[in-house]
């Protein structure tokens, strides 16, 4: 019988392992990096800017992953399913109805933090991620993306934006469809911004139903390399941005 593959445990402030020393597909928790270190801002953006992010239950210590390979949507790939283009048609000529962002930062990650990620029982936004991830919003570092009608947060999305690279986290639906007009959205905004990618992290269904595919993660990486280190944009949704998904086909 193998061994068990040992996780290294990381001090306040160390460095983290290079991401190829992840646990492979053959191992208990394929993507696993290391355990430990802290949630403060220049952890998280490190991580973020190696292809890593923490993912953990509650109880546990704090667990850094980085999968190979890994999911991420190609803005140019995203599919605008007909019934859903329906339904963004309509949300963008109801006045009631109206996409914004960071407007509720706190309200859509812990709206998120109800929602179980697929196959995942509970919760794995636990209220030291809400804090880490409100303090990246406040320097600037994580956007929300919301989703309002008459007035309601009817659904949304949270991220992280290093330059050009967009780290896709969380989302709720309150009402049929409200994340996935806020994904439409968030997909408009990138192409009117020139961002080619936003990370999904995971393989699921839904995703790859919406245009999500797997890449290696050296590609990732490479990605990352290329694209943080430009001027991020200025997180402001202008209605036009519509028309990069919802311009008729040539």
């Amino acid at each position: 019988m193998r061994k068990p593959k040992s996780v290294p445990w990381l001090t306040t402030g160390e460095d983290f392992p290079p991401v190829s020393q992840a646990w492979a597909e053959s191992d208990p928790a394929p993507g696993l990096l290391a355990a430990g270190g802290a949630l403060d801002m220049q952890t998280l953006l490190q991580a973020y800017g190696q292809g890593i992010f923490p993912w953990f239950s509650p109880g546990q210590p704090i667990l850094w992953w980085s999968p190979e390979p890994r999911m991420v949507l190609q803005t140019r790939d995203f599919k605008l399913q007909r019934s859903l283009q329906k339904t963004l048609r309509r949300f963008v000529l109801e006045p009631g109805c109206s996409l914004r962002f960071d407007t509720v930062f706190e309200r859509v990650i812990k709206a998120c933090a109800q929602t179980p990620r697929d196959g995942q029982p509970g919760t794995w936004i636990v209220p030291e991620m809400i804090d880490a991830y409100t303090n990246l919003h406040r320097a600037g570092h994580a956007h929300s993306v919301e989703t309002w009608v008459d007035g309601e947060l009817v659904g949304g999305l949270y991220c992280v934006n290093l330059g050009h690279m967009v780290f896709g986290e969380s989302m709720f639906s309150h009402q049929r469809d409200a994340s996935k007009i806020a994904l439409a959205g968030l997909v408009a905004f990138c192409r009117a911004q020139g961002i080619a990618m936003i990370d999904c992290q995971q393989n699921t269904a839904h995703l790859a139903s919406l245009g999500a595919a797997e890449i290696a993660r050296a590609d990732f990486v490479d990605q990352i390399k290329q694209n943080a280190p430009k001027p991020s944009p200025v997180w402001i949704f202008d209605t036009l941005y519509w028309q990069q998904i919802l311009k008729p086909q040539t």
